[in-house]
């Protein structure tokens, strides 16, 4: 009978056990009811005991909380409607005041995360909050830590995380930066030709003292566009400098065609002179009777046996001064000599006048 006792009394010490024993991790920390009354003290880390249905042991996390913020639309200060998101640090700091003071901190911390973001974005441009954003973060964490003080909570930091921007204006701020950027490269450009014509004309200045290296400046220019072999290279000269290089040209080409053909051409010339003599005595030949005829005797009938005067009688052989026909020939080249030849034949023998054949 003894020993069930015992054995009775030990069991019932061992559900006791283990119905009064908690482990408190490292990270956090045990507040203890009993009846609903809040005992003084905390449990520390650790291995502790509790008196099993009539105390209750609530554990309360240390650590530091991440909690985001879901993103809220807005209306900046200059009229722009943004969605901003955000996330919160935050840990526990009076685990009592956590439990006691407000029925869920997280939940309590969430709200007035969200509250506080919108705040902020009503009272912010659009530019603050693209590019001053430490600031913004710097507000948005006191406006939610002091009333987390209560609460037994500490606001580590507060970040925003991303601004949303409308299309519209996404594409109405490109153009604004392209328009600031092409403004800043048309003033450098502006500076660079301002101080490039300064240079420019102190070597104008330079090089009219000295007017070879104008020239030299513009061989080596040549030379530095020659280099690339798909370019055309356009050289403008003065017309009068193209007139007088045509000059002296034409000049020198009218000497040396005179020159390369002078013997000949003289011959020639000389032969063709001798044939147009001869010529020009038939014609004065075949003029005799109309001249005379228009000299007083017109109607009258000329008799077959009319004597010519001695003055109108045609010389036999060549005019005085003239080639004769074979010189001409020799001198004359191609088918011009042949020519010669020919026309001197035909007047080796000067047809006579009637008058003369008919008397012979």
């Amino acid at each position: 009978m003894v020993v069930e006792v015992i054995v009775g009394l030990v069991i019932a010490l061992a559900l006791y056990a283990m119905a009064a024993a908690r482990v408190v991790r490292q990270y956090e920390r045990g507040l203890v009811f009993r009846l609903g009354r809040l005992q003084s003290g905390l449990k520390e880390p650790g291995f502790t005991m509790i008196v099993p249905g009539i105390d209750r042991l609530q554990k309360v996390n240390m650590q530091i909380i991440t909690l985001p913020v879901p993103a809220q639309e807005g209306i900046t200060r200059d009229n722009v409607t943004v969605r901003v998101d955000a996330v919160v640090y935050f840990k526990v700091v009076q685990p009592a005041d956590a439990i006691i003071r407000v029925e869920d901190y997280r939940f309590a911390v969430s709200q007035m995360a969200q509250t506080s973001l919108r705040s902020i974005i009503g009272k912010s441009e659009l530019d603050d909050l693209l590019s001053d954003r430490e600031k913004l973060n710097q507000g948005l964490e006191l406006m939610i830590d002091s009333p987390a003080v209560e609460w037994g909570v500490t606001v580590d930091r507060v970040e925003i995380k991303d601004v949303s921007l409308p299309e519209t204006m996404k594409r109405s701020m490109a153009r604004q930066a392209e328009a600031q950027r092409d403004r800043r490269a048309r003033v450098i450009n502006a500076d660079a030709e301002l101080e490039a014509s300064k240079k420019l004309a102190q070597a104008a200045e330079q090089m009219s003292e000295t007017p070879a290296a104008l020239q030299l400046r513009l061989l080596q220019t040549v030379a530095s566009v020659a280099t690339e072999k798909n370019s055309t290279l356009v050289l403008p000269f003065p017309v009068e400098l193209l007139r007088f290089l045509e000059g002296p040209r034409e000049t020198d080409g009218a000497n040396g065609g005179n020159g390369g053909r002078s013997g000949k051409a003289a011959k020639a010339d000389k032969a063709g002179k001798a044939v147009k003599a001869g010529k020009g005595a038939k014609g004065e030949e075949k003029k005799s009777l109309p001249e005379a005829s228009g000299s007083g005797m017109a109607g009258v009938a000329v008799p077959p046996d009319y004597a010519l005067p001695p003055e109108a009688a045609v010389p036999e052989g060549p005019a005085p001064g003239a080639l004769r026909p074979e010189d001409a020939e020799d001198e004359l080249p191609g088918a011009a000599g042949e020519q010669a030849s020919e026309s001197a034949a035909s007047e080796e023998e000067p047809p006579l006048p009637e008058s003369r054949r008919r008397s012979k």
